[in-house]
Formats: structure tokens, C-alpha cells, sequence
């Protein structure tokens, strides 16, 4: 008859391999495993509650808005306008029109809804009589020895007075160039694009939103931004309108 062999790592007493824990250990170990899972996703959930909050807080949306007459936030939005047109050394005067985008001169006022994301940023909602008010323009007829230099000079301008670069392309032949800038948490914008192709240059700026002081929450008809934007009517942009 063969001896008997005893397994390796197999205790005299109990016959558990060696290394195992029993009883009040293993117990213990699992606790512990647990707890530390736990605590992770506890992190993670932390972790993802800050990144939405911090979403929603950068919209520049909300419910907590001013109540701001439009001729008010058109002044502003204007004068952003205005400020490029004269750092890209345009001397045309632009009167009022909103020609059709991409043929023809453009100095009008236009307005959107303004969004509520909730305290995490995660609803998409409309604020019912907020409003968002931006201004916008166009050239045609616009050489690459006025936009080249034009678009640089006011990169460099935007830049320096705190206007955070978002994007900027200089095109190259036959690509458009461009140029983003925000700032205020994305409440306050700006936006210029030069085709040079068709040699049209376009311009936009865009300011906070507010709640329509004509408004009020008695009101039961649904709130329409486009009454803010047609309470108000550009000066003539350039020379003209000084």
C-alpha cells in the first residue's frame, strides 16, 4: 500500500491550506473589502455631482436673472459690435437692415430663449419670460487686405482686455478664418468669420440674460424673446453712427 501523501499547505489539525483565513478573519476581511468598495463609489458619486454642478454653473443660464429693459442689453451688445467694427478698421456705414445672411449687409438685433439646466444641470428648460438679446452683422465686398490684418489685430485686442479665446483660425487660401471669444462664463460672446471666397465678413455679439421688465408671472400667454429683440433697432454701425 502507498504512503499517504499529505497535500502541500494542508494544516495536521484542521486541513485547511495554509494562508486561509476562517472564521472571525475572513469575516473581518470581507467587511472591510465591502466598506472599502463602498466608500469608492460614495467618491465617484461625489465626483460626478461637482463636474454637473459645475456644468450648470458655467452655463450662464438660470432663474436668477435681473430684470433688464432691452434697449438696455441692445446698448451693450451694440457697442461690442461697434468696438470690433472700428479695430478692424471697416469705414462703411451700416445702417439698420437684416439682409439675407451670406449676400447682402446685415445691422440688426435678434433674441433666443434663455435655458434653466436645474441644480445639476440636467434639465433643459426654458426660463418663461427671460430672454437672450445678441447683435449681429455683415460685410460684403471685403478684400483679404482689410480682414487679414483686421482679424489679427482684433485677436490680439479681444486677448489683452480679458475676452477668453475660445477659437481663432486663420483660414488659409480658400478656408475661412475665425474667431471666438467669451467670457463671464459664457454669458457674454462674440463671434467673426471672413469668407474669402465670397469675401463676406460676419459679426455677432451676444450679452446676458435678463427678464423682460414687460413681463410678469400673471401673464398667461407664452413668453416670446423675438418681442425683445423687435422693441429695439440698431444705430447706423461705423462713421455714421457716431
Amino acid at each position: 500500500m502507498p504512503d499517504k501523501i499529505t497535500p502541500a499547505g494542508t494544516g495536521t489539525r484542521t486541513g485547511a491550506p495554509a494562508g486561509t483565513r476562517t472564521g472571525a478573519g475572513a469575516v473581518r476581511g470581507l467587511v472591510v473589502g465591502c466598506l472599502g468598495c463602498g466608500g469608492l463609489v460614495v467618491a465617484l458619486v461625489l465626483a460626478l455631482v461637482a463636474v454637473l454642478a459645475w456644468n450648470a454653473w458655467n452655463t450662464g443660464d438660470g432663474t436668477d436673472l435681473p430684470r433688464v429693459a432691452p434697449k438696455d442689453r441692445a446698448d451693450r451688445a451694440f457697442a461690442y459690435s461697434r468696438q470690433a467694427y472700428d479695430v478692424m478698421g471697416f469705414t462703411r456705414a451700416l445702417p439698420p437692415g437684416a439682409g439675407g445672411t451670406g449676400v447682402r449687409t446685415r445691422n440688426a438685433f435678434g433674441a433666443e430663449y434663455c435655458h434653466d439646466g436645474g441644480p445639476l444641470g440636467m434639465e433643459d428648460r426654458t426660463v418663461d419670460g427671460a430672454y437672450r438679446l445678441y447683435h449681429e452683422w455683415a460685410l460684403d465686398h471685403v478684400p483679404a487686405g482689410r480682414a487679414v490684418p483686421g482679424l489679427r489685430r482684433l485677436h490680439r485686442r479681444l486677448a489683452d482686455e480679458g475676452w477668453r479665446v475660445t477659437s481663432y483660425t486663420e483660414g488659409g487660401t480658400g478656408k475661412d478664418w475665425s474667431l471666438y471669444v467669451q467670457r463671464d462664463h459664457r454669458a457674454e460672446w462674440m463671434t467673426f468669420t471672413w469668407d474669402p471666397e465670397r469675401q463676406y465678413f460676419t459679426g455677432g455679439a451676444g450679452v446676458p440674460c435678463a427678464y423682460d421688465p414687460s413681463w410678469t408671472h400673471s401673464d398667461t400667454d407664452t413668453y416670446d424673446p423675438d418681442t425683445a429683440a423687435e422693441a429695439v433697432t440698431p444705430s447706423v454701425l461705423g462713421p455714421g453712427g457716431r
